[in-house]
C-alpha cells in the first residue's frame, strides 16, 4: 500500500471541494480532511469496496464544515449543518438532486457508529476513516509503513486539540447533538490514546 497509488479524482467538483475546505478549515482540520479520503479509500480499494471516488473525496473535504465558525450553525450539529452546506456546494456544481442528497447523507452518517456498508458504501468508508483518524479506531487496517507515509505528507498538527476544542464547544451550545453525544461517551480518552499522535 502506497500514498501515490491511492486516485485523487481530477473532477472540478474535487477541486473545488479542496479550495472550500482549504480556505474554511483550519490546517489540522483541512489535512483531517485530507486524510479522511485517504484512510477511507485505501480501506475501501483493500476489501474491494465498490464505492464513487468523487462523492468520497468531496464528502471527505466537506465533513467537517459545520464546525468551521462561518457555518456553525446555532441550532443543529455540526454534521447536519455540514450536510446542508454541501447540499448547496453541490446545487452549485451542477450534481442532480438525488447526487446533492446522498453527499449529505455521507456526512451526516460519518458520526453514526456504524454505517452499513450495503446501505452506504461512501458513508461506511467516511465514518471509518474518520474514527480512525480522531481516535485511532480500527488503525492496524493500514500498514505501519503506509501511516507514516501519510502522517509525513498530511501531518496532524495538534488536530487533537483542536478537535476536541471544537466538539466540547458544540456540545456545550447543543445538548443534543451527536458532539455531545460523542463528549458524553468518553470521545476524549480515546484521543488522548489515539496512536496516530504517538
Amino acid at each position: 500500500m502506497k500514498l501515490d497509488d491511492l486516485v485523487i479524482p481530477s473532477t472540478s467538483a474535487c477541486a473545488t471541494a479542496l479550495e472550500v475546505a482549504s480556505t474554511y478549515c483550519s490546517p489540522a482540520l483541512l489535512n483531517h480532511s485530507v486524510r479522511a479520503y485517504i484512510w477511507a479509500a485505501a480501506y475501501g480499494s483493500s476489501r474491494d469496496i465498490t464505492f464513487d471516488p468523487e462523492l468520497l473525496y468531496v464528502a471527505s473535504m466537506l465533513h467537517d464544515i459545520g464546525l468551521a465558525a462561518e457555518f456553525d450553525n446555532h441550532t443543529v450539529s455540526f454534521d447536519e449543518a455540514g450536510g446542508h452546506v454541501a447540499w448547496v456546494f453541490a446545487a452549485g456544481a451542477g450534481w442532480p438532486a438525488g447526487r446533492r442528497t446522498r453527499l449529505s447523507e455521507v456526512i451526516v452518517r460519518h458520526m453514526w457508529d456504524q454505517v452499513d456498508v450495503a446501505m452506504d458504501a461512501e458513508g461506511h468508508l467516511l465514518e471509518r476513516s474518520t474514527s480512525t483518524d480522531i481516535s485511532g479506531r480500527n488503525v492496524d487496517d493500514f500498514p505501519a509503513d503506509f501511516r507514516a507515509e501519510v502522517l509525513e505528507r498530511y501531518p496532524r498538527l495538534g488536530l487533537a486539540e483542536e478537535f476536541l476544542s471544537c466538539f466540547r464547544s458544540q456540545a456545550e451550545r447543543k445538548p443534543d447533538s451527536s458532539a455531545a453525544a460523542a463528549v458524553r461517551n468518553n470521545i476524549a480518552a480515546r484521543i488522548v490514546v489515539n496512536p496516530l499522535d504517538a
